[in-house]
């Protein structure tokens, strides 16, 4: 995808939302100015407020109301990120060394709260209960579809019911988010708002389906995670658990075995029998479910920039490589 076609109809209003953004972050204290310029620096795709953006647009124009919706989930978006890269360690983040990296963990955890409370504040000063009700119900959902694929990762006993729960809620709440503040931003019609909160959540469905694909079947190594990251994590996503149920109860048995054990040379032998036994493929013929839920509600609206570039958006996310 080139995200410079996907944004054209809102390229003047991206640049906009830079300079709001940016000022949103302004502090008195020289540390958390110094961390925020830092985090500028790494260029995110901002994918989160262009489907704001482009969400406004298409519903009835962008407005001051759509900058703050997108400063918002921005915000919280990256709140969460920091946060994410303390818990998992990490030492990157957008081919840069990550905040705790540089500045250890409890300024990393600070400054994720800086983040989170900027957001909650970017609502209130300006009125948007709707939008922080909204946002905080996402991030509520976030934290608990997290939780919970710990705690399955724990006991080894997911299922794809609630393997689709846990997607929903750590993935999809936030890009249902963006489109439906975008839409709230822009109009009154509940149906509008209805069908883009409902675009939201099927595309951030299959983009996480689509990533958990990738990780078995290969992803070119820019700014992605590994191949098999999900396994030594022994999370249980769609193409794997789809392969323990088809398969015969030995071999899953075995294959069950050598996920709990300390093996680090598993991933081989699993994405086999991930492939023969059919996890590959069903998840492939979901992602292209989802993708359709997601075009159908685009169905709604009348032909426009941002509705091509929202249907070009559930094409890269269908087919992506990385």
């Amino acid at each position: 995808m080139n995200l410079n076609k996907i944004s054209k109809p809102i390229n003047k209003e991206i640049g906009e939302f830079q300079k709001i953004f940016a000022g949103a972050l302004k502090s008195n204290v020289a540390l958390v100015d110094l961390v925020t310029k830092y985090i500028l620096k790494q260029k995110g795709k901002k994918i989160r407020p262009i489907l704001v953006l482009l969400s406004a647009k298409m519903c009835g124009g962008i407005n001051p109301r759509s900058f703050v919706a997108a400063t918002l989930v921005e915000l919280l978006h990256t709140a969460t990120l920091i946060h994410d890269d303390v818990v998992d360690e990490a030492k990157t983040r957008r081919g840069l060394p990550s905040i705790n990296a540089v500045w250890k963990n409890k300024v990393s955890v600070l400054i994720g709260d800086f983040f989170l409370s900027k957001g909650l504040l970017v609502s209130l000063e300006n009125n948007e209960f709707e939008f922080l009700k909204t946002t905080s119900e996402a991030v509520k959902r976030m934290s608990e579809g997290e939780l919970l694929q710990i705690q399955k990762a724990r006991n080894f006993d997911a299922t794809e019911e609630t393997y689709f729960k846990v997607i929903s809620d750590k993935t999809a709440s936030l890009i249902k988010t963006c489109c439906k503040l975008g839409a709230l931003s822009a109009t009154d019609d509940r149906t509008k708002i209805e069908k883009m909160s409902a675009f939201g959540e099927n595309i951030g469905i299959a983009f996480q389906l689509r990533d958990d694909l990738l990780d078995y079947t290969g992803r070119k190594k820019l700014l992605g995670k590994a191949t098999g990251n999900d396994l030594k994590e022994k999370k249980f996503t769609l193409p794997l658990l789809t392969a323990l149920k088809n398969a015969p109860v030995k071999k899953s048995k075995e294959i069950m075995k050598l996920i709990k054990s300390e093996s680090g040379k598993k991933f081989d032998t699993v994405y086999y029998f991930v492939n023969e036994f059919g996890g590959i493929d069903y998840t492939t013929e979901k992602i292209s479910h989802y993708a359709n839920l997601a075009t159908e509600a685009l169905g709604h609206f009348p032909d426009s920039e941002p509705k091509e570039s929202l249907t070009e958006l559930v094409s890269f996310v269908s087919n992506r490589e990385y």
